[in-house]
């Protein structure tokens, strides 16, 4: 083989070589420029779930402020209106004391009207009126204002219920006023 051709055929193994190396080092280039686009991808992949994470904190956290606020102005608007309930139950009673045959009978009967639907519209948003006669006093719902001796009735149970109490869920916006048995 003469020497040129023997030079040739080296030139272009050596050639082939060096654009094989190249190529190799293009795949290496080309796969590290992958990975540093695949760790982008998952940095950017996490902060996504963490910002998905926050907006669904931050959605529980405004339901249960809204829910909160709900129930506070329920409680407040409630708390307005027991005074009225009050005087409702006087004002009906004091007519109920009256003759039957008397007309103011017409008006006790329409003050009875608004009262029970005052009542059920506080009843529709949660609040309740509780009449504790027979139960044992509880301090965190009761408010005893006397102490009497009642035959057959167990020591601290509730025996006269002066004004009832009412309750928003467990929140107690008035404790029942009573006498309780000693």
């Amino acid at each position: 083989m003469p020497l040129t051709t023997k030079r040739s055929s080296t030139l272009k193994s050596l050639t082939k070589a060096r654009r094989t190396e190249q190529a190799a080092q293009e795949v290496e280039d080309d796969l590290d420029a992958m990975r540093d686009k695949a760790g982008k991808a998952d940095e950017y992949l996490d902060l996504a779930r963490r910002a998905q994470a926050d907006f669904e904190n931050f959605r529980k956290r405004a339901s249960r402020d809204a829910a909160l606020a709900e129930e506070r102005g329920i409680g407040k608007l409630a708390r307005e209106l027991i005074p009225a309930l009050d005087n409702l139950d006087h004002a009906i009673a004091a007519i109920e004391a009256l003759p039957e045959d008397d007309p103011a009978q017409a008006v006790a009967r329409g003050f009875a009207l608004v009262r029970e639907e005052l009542v059920a519209g506080l009843g529709r948003c949660g609040v309740s009126i509780e009449h504790p006669l027979g139960e044992n006093f509880d301090p965190e719902r009761h408010e005893a204002i006397a102490q009497q001796p009642a035959e057959g009735a167990a020591a601290n149970s509730v025996v006269v219920v002066h004004q009832p109490g009412y309750l928003a869920g467990s929140t107690v916006l008035r404790p029942a006023r009573v006498s309780v048995a000693g």
